[in-house]
């Protein structure tokens, strides 16, 4: 495959393009001619990058429908299950604070909180900034075990995340291994080095774990021991975001982004591809929409991949054939949510967006808060979410607040301040939604 760089080079190029065209544009006014009068009709940047969206006003569009909420027990891997598809979930009416537990290192300058806790046998773990796992009791909060598992003389290597399945927990980390623990004890049962650093949490199915590292290569390693099964190499990409998606996987099919937009799909057997998609647009002219990446988990619903990647677009993909059946140019990197026809995200520009995931149209938008400070236009928030319960979407703030939506208009039900910042999407299992804070505290509604 041939290698592309997300380089500041086309920012050069269209900066000289820029300046060239504004010299020209006063050549008129330097040789002593007059100004030409402007030609009519309305102006638009062909430079402008506003994506804000609005609904697909239709005459027959249908309003939102969802299907029942139902409980879960657990949440085992980010994201849910292995397909990203948790639907519906049910919760309490009037969600209180019942705990708060702190698990060790949250962001700070040079490290980075990513991981996002799964639940499992009554148990939520947890893994922080520093490379420390923790398993609390999912009722009470209390401390269960603790381990380090960082490599002996190292440095940092924040990233990855965390899987379970059949009584072990996987953990990608950012020291360029997969790492399998007792979910009981805490043990560490084997290491299995990779080629690089992991920023996404790895994907378990079926005694196959899939994990991503940040030179764009996948490693399918066996549950048991960790040995490796087969790899898949996706083009490298010089410039990504921090953080990192997780591989989606259905029956017998592996969906693996990356971040050089890249989408893949494979045979979990043998790494065979069975299709190949891009999820960017074909021109990119602001210095950040350069990043291709594809930094929201996919999904896997009913025969439909639904993926959206930084560079500003959404797309709906048939599984077995690869075949687009709709995108739309919109951007994010948080992982969409989907409950039966209706997919929920948050865009590049802060907006709450419920599409059709049949037809790509918009049934609403609700604009969120943008900036800390809206008078300045300083410290701009990062929202995290959605997740669906309960008739309600709930989003997290990097100022601490839980917010809810409806899901079928997009109106705001209610505002909740947590005891620090969100920036990792929210997990839900038997009727409560965990929270883990940029301080690596996790906070328990019920």
């Amino acid at each position: 495959m041939t290698s592309r760089s997300a380089t500041p080079r086309s920012a050069w190029v269209l900066g000289l393009v820029l300046a060239s065209a504004m010299s020209l544009a006063g050549c008129d006014s330097w040789f002593g001619d007059p100004p030409k009068p402007p030609l009519p009709g309305k102006r638009i940047s062909v430079l402008s990058q506003d994506q804000s969206l609005k609904p697909d006003k239709s005459p027959d569009a249908a309003p939102v429908e969802l299907p029942p909420p139902a409980p879960n027990t657990d949440w085992p891997e980010a994201g849910g299950y292995a397909n990203h598809a948790m639907q519906h979930m049910a919760v309490g009416k009037a969600l209180k604070q019942v705990w708060d537990t702190n698990v060790g290192t949250g962001s700070g300058k040079r490290i980075r909180l990513l991981a996002q806790p799964v639940v499992a046998g009554g148990r939520i773990f947890a893994l922080d900034a520093a490379n420390l796992v923790t398993a609390l009791d999912a009722k009470t909060g209390e401390q269960v075990w603790q381990t380090d598992i960082s490599p002996r003389d190292t440095g940092t290597g924040s990233g990855g995340g965390l899987a379970y399945e059949n009584g072990r927990l996987f953990v990608g980390t950012g020291f360029a291994e997969v790492v399998a623990m007792d979910a009981k004890t805490g043990k560490v049962v084997w290491r299995q080095k990779t080629t690089g650093p992991i920023r996404g949490a790895p994907t378990v199915r079926g005694g196959r774990v899939f994990a991503i590292t940040v030179d764009n290569q996948l490693h399918c390693l066996s549950a048991a021991d960790g040995h490796v099964l087969w790899d898949h190499q996706g083009t490298p990409e010089q410039a990504l975001l921090m953080g990192g998606a997780s591989p989606a996987v259905e029956g017998d099919v592996v969906v693996v982004p990356y971040s050089s937009g890249e989408l893949f799909a494979l045979r979990v057997e043998n790494g065979t591809e069975l299709w190949q998609d891009s999820i960017t647009t074909i021109s990119r002219t602001e210095g950040a929409a350069q990043l291709a990446d594809i930094d929201a988990r996919p999904i896997i619903d009913r025969g439909h991949v639904y993926a959206i990647g930084h560079a500003n677009l959404l797309a709906a993909i048939d599984l077995r054939t690869g075949r687009r059946l709709w995108d739309r140019q919109i951007g994010g990197i948080e992982p969409p949510w989907i409950a039966g026809d209706y997919l929920f995200l948050v865009t590049n520009d802060n907006q709450a967006v419920a599409i059709d995931a049949r037809t790509g149209r918009i049934a609403w938008v609700t604009q969120l808060q943008t900036w800390d400070n809206p008078k300045e236009k300083k410290d701009r928030i990062v929202w995290t979410g959605p997740v669906l319960a309960s008739d309600r979407l709930i989003l997290g703030s990097s100022t601490g607040t839980l917010l809810t939506l409806s899901p079928y208009t997009g109106d705001i039900i209610s505002k909740v301040e947590a005891p620090g910042g969100i920036t990792i999407q929210p997990v839900i299992a038997n009727r409560t939604v965990y929270c883990i804070t940029e301080d690596a505290d996790i906070v328990a509604y019920r």
